[in-house]
């Protein structure tokens, strides 16, 4: 069968690519094309569009980018009618996919949704189009299934991909000598892998680092971005980058700092307490605050329902407070093994499944029934 799917930014190419695996395993037959990256790519198929292209992040950055925005939905729409496939699995990625959802359906392809966008967050009204537009929605948070159910709307909840890559993670052995960071205890940064969310947050979360003296930050880069775009940020310090090495990164850490989205999940999952750091725009801030329906950003303290984790947004996203807290979960032993009780509850609620592996059992039995 053929199986087009569309990832728009990095954490989707990493799930996709899981689920492109076990499409294969399930279909030897598969033929993939995709928007997304290297990760999918490795797997094999016709990448059509990276998802670099595609990082638009906050309600004005957005705005300014509707233009090349919908140059990519009418090169995805004919794209799609030409290849003719099976079916179209979207991941994630809700402003792009729930358009090209609406048209696979209006072109009576079928579809499916692999990991939900989180319309329950800032716009409940959206899962009227869902039902719509989208034969099998495939969700990944527990909570998404009841959400689902309250609009009469099944879907599959499969566990979560997040925790598959964790527990699969094999970390390396020399990690702390072939990357010379041995001796002092290590505070990882996780800055995003959108640039917006780099040089929004970069520069604030490493002016912290004189007040820690006794330990080494240790920034966790992505190779889509090039030596010389992480040094405008990191001039002055000896701050080391490491690329593509996150997992092993979280593995020896003693703490992080980590923008808001997937990677304070993973953080929670390698048991490293944290602080969540989010910074946007004044107008993009001042419209999520209007729209947005829930108490949280972070999925860790979404997931728990309750704070777990600081977050530090907008102004309060400033070197005192990052510091202040910092100190807590470093030193304040009570307290940070008060955030390490909330990770296993975390934990407890995701439980131990292939996700990926799931999903592909169920697309492929929906397929054949047709």
């Amino acid at each position: 069968m053929k199986y087009y799917l569309i990832a728009g930014e990095r954490s989707g190419d990493m799930h996709a690519s899981n689920l492109m695996k076990q499409l294969k395993l399930q279909d030897p037959e598969a033929e993939f094309r995709f928007w997304g990256g290297e990760q999918m790519q490795g797997v094999g198929g016709e990448l059509v569009t990276h998802y670099r292209e595609m990082a638009f992040m906050g309600f004005v950055e957005v705005a300014k980018s509707i233009f090349k925005i919908s140059r990519f939905l009418k090169q995805c729409k004919q794209d799609i009618l030409n290849w003719q496939p099976d079916v179209v699995i979207l991941v994630d990625y809700a402003g792009f996919n729930m358009r090209i959802a609406k048209f696979a359906k209006e072109k009576d392809f079928k579809t499916f949704y692999y990991i939900s966008p989180k319309i329950w967050a800032w716009n409940q009204g959206r899962v009227h189009g869902i039902k719509r537009s989208v034969d099998r929605m495939f969700v990944i948070m527990p909570f998404e299934k009841d959400f689902y159910q309250r609009f009469d709307y099944q879907t599959d909840y499969i566990g979560n991909p997040v925790s598959d890559s964790v527990n699969a993670h094999q970390v390396s052995a020399d990690f702390l000598q072939k990357n010379g960071l041995g001796g002092k205890p290590i505070i990882a940064v996780l800055p995003g892998s959108r640039k917006q969310e780099i040089e929004n947050m970069l520069r604030i979360m490493l002016q912290v680092m004189p007040d820690f003296p006794e330990h080494q930050f240790v920034v966790a880069g992505v190779s889509t971005f090039s030596e010389e775009f992480y040094a405008q940020f990191t001039q002055g310090t000896n701050i080391r980058i490491l690329y593509e090495q996150t997992y092993d990164l979280l593995s020896h850490a003693e703490a992080a700092l980590v923008t808001s989205g997937t990677a304070t999940l993973e953080t929670a999952l390698f048991n490293v307490p944290q602080i969540v750091c989010y910074k946007t725009s004044s107008i993009s801030y001042a419209i999520g605050k209007m729209v947005i329906k829930v108490n949280f950003i972070s999925l860790v303290n979404l997931i728990a329902g309750k704070e777990v984790v600081k977050e530090l947004i907008q102004e309060n996203l400033n070197p005192q407070q990052i510091s202040a807290e910092l100190k807590r979960i470093l030193f304040e032993k009570e307290y940070r093994q008060e955030m390490l009780n909330g990770y296993a509850e975390i934990r407890a609620k995701l439980g131990t499944a292939n996700t990926a592996e799931q999903a592909a059992k169920l697309m492929v039995g929906y397929l054949k029934e047709k």
